[in-house]
């Protein structure tokens, strides 16, 4: 209450102030929040100081009716099975890929919106929405090389970018890890140690991203006068990677160097490398792939090739919100370097 018993307000800043400080049109402000690109980056940059000096916040229901967007981003995983959401949600890829979406909208007063495309009506469903204006693109984490969905969003016109470059040439932006050297990064370390019966387990054939890392170290041993690798065949869980694990050890009982292609499944072999009296890395060296949470939850800590995850989900929605504002903007791809980290299993 104010002196004369009243109720004193304490307003929201306007546009107008804004403009005053700045120093600049109102109409000039209202480019700058609106993502108009034809304003002068001097005049932009004394307008963003502006709205961060008196704590201006656009009204975003008003944005959209001028701009028809929704500011909003869908972040689409497809074909991760029936397993359900929490199936997904306690994968540490998953989770990684989100953080690094949110971590990259956040500061832009944007957050995404999470939908599962495990199935052909969800699939229906992601679209749809997509279709009636709901977000303005999708970032897509597509787990399998036969998956229709993004080649659905192209043909409907919607804005996407894909985690991993598609199993056919489809015009779409991507991100993805140089796969191959990474397998390779794993067989070298792991010759380098000298192990001489090494074997590895596998994802999902129909994985794009697990075919390349298989690749890739197998190629990279057949350099070294090592043709044949054994081989089993996980879904980069830990349980996988301890059947998997056990299956090798039963058809090779000497092997010594084991390259796993995701953090889990390695999980798992050291599981079963431990049941069965192999300690790692003294008689068994394990390497794992992408550097996750998991990595560091092994006993010993895993040796693993990195994969940033974060930094590759904050690219997908960089190169996103750049095909929102400019439609016609060319397709595009970015390929990030695996590295290895070296630890406590070999």
């Amino acid at each position: 209450m104010d002196a004369e018993g009243s109720t004193t307000e304490r307003r929201s800043p306007t546009l107008e102030q804004v403009a005053d400080v700045a120093g600049v049109s109102r109409a000039t402000v209202s480019r700058v929040i609106n993502g108009v690109r034809n304003v002068d980056p001097a005049l932009a940059a004394q307008v963003q100081d502006a709205i961060a000096a008196i704590g201006y916040v656009p009204n975003r229901a008003a944005r959209s009716l001028v701009t028809r967007r929704a500011d909003a981003l869908a972040l689409v995983i497809s074909g991760a099975g029936d397993g359900g959401p929490g199936s997904i949600l306690g994968d540490p890829f998953f989770g990684r890929v989100a953080g690094g979406v949110i971590g990259y909208l956040r500061p832009q007063g944007m957050h995404p919106v999470l939908m599962l495309a495990e199935s052909e009506q969800a699939r229906d469903e992601v679209v749809d929405y997509l279709r009636r204006g709901n977000a303005d693109g999708a970032l897509l984490v597509s787990t399998h090389a036969e998956d229709p969905l993004p080649a659905r969003l192209i043909a409907a016109g919607i804005p996407a970018v894909l985690f991993a470059r598609p199993a056919e040439p489809i015009p779409i932006s991507y991100v993805d890890l140089a796969n191959r050297e990474g397998g390779a990064l794993a067989a070298e370390h792991l010759l380098s140690r000298g192990s001489r019966m090494i074997a590895t387990i596998s994802g999902p054939r129909a994985v794009n991203a697990s075919q390349e890392r298989l690749y890739g170290f197998r190629d990279a041993l057949a350099r070294h006068g090592r043709p044949y690798v054994p081989c089993a065949e996980g879904n980069f869980t830990r349980d996988s990677g301890l059947q998997a694990m056990k299956r090798l050890l039963a058809a090779h009982p000497d092997i010594d160097g084991v390259f796993a292609l995701n953090d889990l499944m390695a999980q798992g072999a050291i599981e079963a490398l431990r049941e069965t009296g192999r300690p790692v890395p003294d008689r068994v060296a394990v390497v794992g792939f992408d550097d996750s949470g998991a990595a560091v939850d092994t006993v010993p800590e895993l040796t693993t090739v990195r994969q940033p995850v974060e930094d590759m989900a904050a690219e997908m929605a960089r190169l996103l919100l750049e095909r929102i504002a400019e439609p016609g903007r060319e397709v595009t791809s970015v390929i990030f370097e695996p590295r290895l980290v070296v630890r406590g299993s070999g």
